[in-house]
């Protein structure tokens, strides 16, 4: 599927405090990075896991089909999305080649230091402020060339692991589908053995299958909560998945160290419409 996500200027530049894992693979008819600022992530490209924690740079480019499986409630990143078209350079060096193809060959993900993790931080956030025109342009390309920069001097790639399609769909039925709550009936639904799956889920996610499990309910309970219409803290727990008030004042509290009201009064604290 193609995300038109591009408006008339060709450019996408912003801090994204809040992300929704997806459930159909996409791309854009752009160039994306994601910049990692806080929580960690999980991309699919190509059947291959890409862990991203903070400091984590990835380049996503229109031919490559990606999923965002998974994130922390915690994450934040800086999103761009631009055609190759905005950055006015008229014969592009071998440098910079690989925008100007669909699917360029080679790992783009990698792990910044912390001092040009910051230092791009800080510039991302000068190129998003808004000003005239002419200096928003001109901000966003040195960002977008700092960037391409920063990432080949990073030291390493990020890890990548080949996921097994089992794994895949297990983690798709944990997202979308609250009412497979137990592993048995998950290893029937994606063709395992529930020893298996959850080995395999274990080594491939990065994660438990419990763990995963608990953060989309807590996910869900957020995007429930968080529509106002009335619903009581315990309505959407319930509805998120969870068996009881008990144990989701539980689990937040293992995910967040901290107990449900209070995660979700510091993370609205000033956000207009939000109790």
């Amino acid at each position: 599927m193609i995300d038109e996500v591009l408006p008339a200027d060709g450019l996408v530049f912003t801090r994204r405090d809040q992300v929704e894992v997806m459930t159909v693979a996409h791309r854009h008819r752009g160039v994306e990075f994601n910049l990692v600022a806080d929580g960690t992530a999980t991309y699919l490209l190509d059947r291959r896991r890409y862990h991203l924690a903070p400091g984590s740079l990835v380049w996503l480019f229109p031919g490559q089909d990606h999923l965002f499986v998974d994130a922390s409630p915690a994450y934040r990143d800086w999103l761009c999305v631009f055609d190759p078209a905005v950055l006015g350079i008229d014969e592009p060096s071998d440098w910079i080649k690989p925008f100007q193809l669909p699917d360029p060959p080679g790992l783009f993900a990698r792990r910044l230091g912390v001092d040009q993790a910051g230092w791009l931080d800080t510039l991302f956030r000068q190129a998003a402020a808004p000003g005239h025109p002419e200096l928003e342009l001109a901000a966003r390309r040195h960002a977008i060339l700092a960037a391409w920069q920063a990432f080949h001097e990073a030291p390493a790639a990020t890890p990548a692991t080949v996921v097994h399609p089992a794994v895949a769909a297990a983690a798709g039925l944990l997202r979308d589908r609250p009412s497979v709550s137990t592993l048995p009936e998950l290893a029937r639904a994606v063709g395992l053995s529930p020893h298996h799956l959850s080995r395999l889920f274990a080594q491939q996610m990065g994660t438990s299958i419990t763990r995963f499990r608990n953060e989309q309910r807590f996910r869900r309970f957020l995007e429930i909560y968080g529509t106002g219409h009335g619903v009581t803290m315990v309505d959407a727990a319930l509805l998120a998945g969870f068996g009881s008030y008990p144990q989701f004042h539980r689990i937040v509290c293992s995910i967040t160290g901290t107990n449900p009201a209070d995660y979700w009064e510091r993370c609205n604290r000033g956000v207009p419409g939000r109790r």
